[in-house]
This record gives C-alpha cells, sequence and structure tokens, in this order.
C-alpha cells in the first residue's frame, strides 16, 4: 500500500498486552494502512504504547479514553480521523462498554474500522448516529457476497515461486507477528516478498492480498487461499510468498490450519510455539498437544517439511530463551528462533536455502 488510510486512535480498553489485545499489538508493531497516534487502555494510560509491548518506545501514547486520545491527537498535529478496534475477544463479541465507547467516537466524527463479528455498520443507533456526523463505518469480518467467492481450482501448482506458511501450536500465539518479521527480513536482504493475510488484523495492517478466513462459507475458503496465493504472484510478481496462519491445526475451537496447508500448498512451514503454555488458549483443561506430535501432523497432511520453530516467549524470563531454544532443536532437531526479540534476519537464513530443494 502507498497512502495511508488515515490517523488512527487504536480502542483497546482493557485488553492491551493481553491475548484478547492482540489486533492492538499488531497495530502498534507495525501497519501500512494507518499512522497510529494513540491507544485507548486506561490499564496503560500515560505510557508508550510500544514500551509497554516490547519494551520499545514508538511515540505511541496509552490514553484513559477516547475523549483524551482526541485531545493527545490534537496537541501533536496529528489529529486523529479514524477509530479502529484492537480488541480480538474470543467469539468476536463486542462489550456494552465498548459500544458506548464506539458511539462517544462516532459522536466525535472519527471514522470507525472494526473488525470483530458484531457488524457495527448493522447497528441502527450507530448507523443513525454515523449518517448524521458524516463518518464511515467499516466492517472488516462482513463476509462477501458469494458472487465474488473462488472456489478452488487447482491453479495454485501454477505458482513457481517458494511459500511459505507460518502456521501455529495454538491460536493467539505469535503467527502473524513472526510472518511481518519474516517479511521484513526478506525485504532487507533483496527479495520481493508479499503476506497473504488470513485474518483482519493482516488486512489492517495493509496486506494487501488478504483474505478473512472465519468470515467465509466454509465451501469457499480453499479457493479464497489459492486465489489470493496464485493474484498475489500474478500481480506482484515476488520471489517468495509467506502466508499468515490462522488458530492452529489441533485447537478445539479455532483449527484453521488444515486449509491453508490444504489449498495454500506451501512448499515449507514455520511453527510458532509458546513453550510456556500449557493449555489451549481461552481453553482450560484441554493440553496444547506436544510439539512433536504438531510437527508430524502436519508434514503428514502437507507432505511438506516444518523448517523452524519460533517461539513466543510469553510467561519466560529472558534469560531462559536460549535454554529453550537448544531444547526445542534436540526434541526436535529443528532450528528454533525467537523473532520478535532477535528480528526475523536468522530465520530468513534458514529458510533461503530450502527455496530450491523443495521444488
Amino acid at each position: 500500500m502507498r497512502k495511508k488510510d488515515g490517523r488512527a486512535i487504536v480502542y483497546c480498553a482493557g485488553a492491551f498486552n493481553t491475548p484478547n489485545g492482540k489486533t492492538a499489538h499488531g497495530l502498534v508493531r507495525f501497519t501500512r494502512r494507518y499512522n497510529v497516534v494513540s491507544v485507548v487502555d486506561p490499564t496503560y494510560a500515560g505510557q508508550d504504547a510500544g514500551f509497554v509491548l516490547d519494551g520499545e518506545n514508538k511515540d505511541i501514547p496509552v490514553a484513559a479514553s477516547i475523549e483524551e486520545a482526541i485531545d493527545i491527537s490534537e496537541k501533536k498535529g496529528t489529529k486523529a480521523t479514524h477509530l479502529v478496534i484492537g480488541l480480538a475477544p474470543d467469539g468476536g463479541r463486542l462489550s456494552d462498554s465498548a459500544r458506548e465507547d464506539v458511539k462517544k467516537a462516532i459522536a466525535m466524527k472519527l471514522h470507525v474500522d472494526c473488525g470483530l463479528h458484531d457488524f457495527i455498520s448493522e447497528d441502527a443507533e450507530m448507523v443513525a448516529l454515523s449518517e448524521k456526523k458524516g463518518v464511515m463505518l467499516r466492517d472488516i469480518r462482513k463476509p462477501p457476497e458469494r458472487k465474488h467467492l473462488h472456489f478452488f481450482s487447482g491453479k495454485i501448482e501454477e505458482v513457481t515461486i517458494p511459500k511459505i506458511a507460518v502456521l501455529g501450536t495454538d491460536s493467539a500465539v505469535g503467527k502473524r507477528t513472526t510472518a511481518w518479521l519474516l517479511v521484513h527480513a526478506f525485504e532487507k536482504k533483496g527479495f520481493g516478498v508479499e503476506m497473504i493475510g488470513t485474518g483482519q488484523t493482516a488486512w489492517m495492517q495493509g496486506a494487501k492480498h488478504s483474505i478473512l478466513m472465519d468470515s467465509l462459507v466454509n465451501d469457499f475458503v480453499s479457493g479464497e487461499i489459492e486465489h489470493a496465493v496464485y493474484q498475489a504472484w500474478q500481480e506482484e510478481k515476488p520471489d517468495v510468498i509467506v502466508i499468515e496462519g490462522q488458530g492452529s491445526l489441533m485447537n478445539p475451537a479455532y483449527p484453521g490450519g488444515f486449509e491453508i496447508l490444504a489449498a495454500g500448498r506451501p512448499d515449507m512451514v514455520v511453527l510458532q510455539h509458546a513453550p510456556a503454555r500449557m493449555d489451549y488458549d481461552g481453553f482450560p483443561g484441554y493440553p496444547i498437544h506436544p510439539l512433536a506430535r504438531q510437527i508430524q501432523a502436519i508434514e503428514m497432511i502437507s507432505g511438506r517439511p516444518v523448517v523452524a520453530i519460533t517461539i513466543n516467549h510469553e510467561d519466560m524470563f529472558k534469560e531462559e530463551i536460549p535454554m529453550v531454544c537448544d531444547a526445542i532443536k534436540k526434541i526436535t532437531g529443528l532450528p528454533a528462533f525467537d523473532p520478535l526479540l532477535h528480528g526475523g534476519m536468522d530465520l530468513a537464513d534458514t529458510l533461503i536455502p530450502f527455496f530450491k530443494k523443495n521444488k
């Protein structure tokens, strides 16, 4: 993308720096679609959003309210134009308190972009208020008309460049963040690279060739994955394509990995894992399947190798990370990296030798 949609306040009240704030986290770390001017969450008000997340100041202040966020943006000379919902709660529902805050934003003449399953453009009160104030409501997860959808055709076999899928052992485990870090690393190395976004946050971050898997009728999921990969290859002429994973192969509530393997037909897989996480995200008592079994399942289904493990260091001390990576390497025989901590360059170097090997 070349032109920004606008200057965004990211709404994440009560969820920033938690798994339910992953959309906000992605936008704070990187986006081509907006200039992010502030984040709303009273828990971290007065702090820098980048520092809260990663210990790195990003000049994105956290405000206690939408009113304060607008005031901050005006004082900085970057008056906000959009409110972007940065919440990613289980089930994708907008709480009553968040709904009231969205109404405040509309009343203050902010366009609103929402990636939840609750469609604000179908809320009569919000629609009437937006028309009165002359602002736009966009529901990113609203299903496209079926006449625009694609059925799997097999044209994916024509794509001749390496395709890398970044899958995960769980949902909300950092797949998209690792995918973007890998994209940036390949770009620094001089490769032309396209990211295939598969969720609302990747779209909000500006991935040009994006689909929203969980907004699609099941019959068309595989076809839309195939079409996005094929279209990116045809239109952008990249050297490599990185496909963002969704859910995980074995997560009981978000089993998004199979279609990406079956229809995206990646040449290799990077597997994102949170070593300190015992149960599937949001489901205590549902233990995460062992890493070795998840690798085995992916390779059995796809016929392609898992070539690296990337870790999410949640609930870990920094000094533990090298030891954990070494332990994963001993158990799996695969290199292990923490891209969020160290960047994606070493990971990219590991993948490049596979580009010809797997063709």
